[in-house]
């Protein structure tokens, strides 16, 4: 086998390449005795038809299409990859030439990777917001556990806002029932807004056994059968009921912690509520960092790594939807659309996520980011820990190449993020949070 011509175009190269007759002879052969099973040709048993004939027949170059798949990724071996070419996606076979010796010449056409050129990675100026933890972030957090622990109890006097009443309801439309407007039991928290406009305030005052009418007209954009009618609601107060939360203080705070104090487990919030909130802001800037270097990068990107990118992105959401129950199909119907919708969608990610990757790719050539054997089994570990597995048994889902190139990924990032200039977010920016 011969390369007889390599011509780069941009992001494509074609390779001419030349196949002794040994070669493909082999392939051929292959070929036929794979085909010759389905043959049959007058005098042979189904099977047993000679090649000669066969080619005779049905003309000499009958099992060369097949033949060349048969041989295909030898070729490919010694055109594309050993040629250093850092061909992606799959490959062409645009042109095949059969001489009258039997040499078979092949033109094949890839996508290569292209040529990256890096901007300015390295003392980028990124906007970085303060972490900030207000003291009314935690009381809500101290709210949330009060309610978490708060119980209930029945009172016998009139409802009022922040209480729960319990409900028998039918609504009538110039005296007749409409669909949709009856319900028995129903406790309704006085002061949520669950029900239409006008109709808890109604209820406050009502007391266990009071049954009274309620006048409500219907929003103007509410569903067509009841927007903007004036409507009776009769109802009925079963019972009503008030949520009892614990004061918050030392006894709260040994009830649903390991803390003796309010102000130990206040502190704890706090400082839990302080370390989320400089996880968001360093993820935030270590992610404007990237895009901006990425954004400085010069490339001309082909499609094959943007698909193959977007067949990532589809893959990890189709992942998550089963996990919450649901195929992509379902999903796509949900939203109207259908898979290739969904896929249009994502594009826009996908073309600017495959940027990031091959800013990262030539930021650790560039700087000649290596990772060790120990900063391998390290990961390893760590990936045993997170999903309790054992070492070893991660080592057979998860190749070592695989866990060296999110390694040296990071550390590409790592080398953006360190020599990055925090800058205090514009005027118009911190108006918007």
């Amino acid at each position: 086998m011969t390369v007889k011509n390599i011509e780069k175009n941009g992001n494509q190269a074609t390779v001419i390449v030349e196949i002794d007759k040994e070669l493909m002879e082999s392939g051929v052969q292959k070929a036929y005795l794979k085909a010759r099973k389905n043959i049959q040709l007058p005098g042979f048993r189904k099977g047993k038809a000679p090649r000669v004939l066969i080619e005779k027949m049905y003309g000499a170059h009958v099992f060369y299409e097949d033949g060349l798949e048969e041989i295909f990724p030898e070729v490919y071996q010694h055109a594309v990859v050993e040629q250093d070419l850092k061909a992606i996606g799959r490959p062409s076979l645009t042109n095949m030439d059969i001489s009258d010796e039997g040499i078979v010449t092949l033109t094949i056409t890839t996508d290569v990777y292209p040529e990256v050129t890096l901007g300015q990675y390295k003392g980028l100026e990124v906007e970085k917001a303060e972490a900030v933890v207000t003291d009314e972030q935690v009381q809500a957090e101290l709210d949330r556990m009060a309610q978490n622990v708060a119980s209930t109890e029945t009172v016998e006097r009139a409802a009022e806002m922040g209480d729960t009443a319990n409900i028998d309801f039918e609504g009538f439309d110039a005296g007749v029932p409409f669909d949709g407007g009856k319900g028995e039991g129903f406790d309704l928290k006085l002061g949520s807004g669950s029900f239409v406009p006008g109709f808890e305030e109604q209820v406050v005052g009502m007391s266990a056994g009071e049954e009274k009418d309620i006048d409500i007209t219907f929003p103007e954009d509410y569903h067509k059968e009841l927007a903007g009618k004036a409507v009776v609601f009769h109802v009925k107060c079963n019972k009503v009921t008030t949520t009892i939360t614990p004061a918050l203080d030392d006894e709260f705070a040994k009830d649903v912690s390991e803390f003796d104090t309010l102000e130990a487990l206040t502190a704890d919030i706090r400082a839990k509520a302080q370390e989320k909130a400089d996880k968001q802001v360093n993820s935030a800037f270590e992610q404007a960092a990237v895009d901006k270097a990425s954004e400085n990068t010069t490339v001309d990107m082909p499609n094959a790594l943007i698909e193959a990118e977007l067949d990532n992105q589809m893959e990890r959401f189709g992942y998550q939807l089963q996990m919450s129950g649901y195929s992509m199909e379902q999903y796509a119907k949900m939203m109207g659309g259908d898979l290739n919708t969904m896929r249009n969608a994502f594009r826009p990610a996908a073309e600017k996520q495959a940027k990031v990757n091959v800013t990262l790719e030539k930021i650790i050539e560039t700087e000649n980011i290596t990772v060790s054997d120990e900063e391998v089994e390290a990961e390893y570990a760590a990936v045993a820990e997170q999903y309790s597995l054992e070492a070893e048994k991660v080592k057979t889902m998860v190749p070592a190449e695989e866990i060296q190139t999110s390694l040296k990924t990071r550390k590409a990032v790592q080398v953006i993020v360190d020599n990055a200039i925090a800058v205090a977010p514009t005027a118009k920016e911190e108006a918007s949070k």
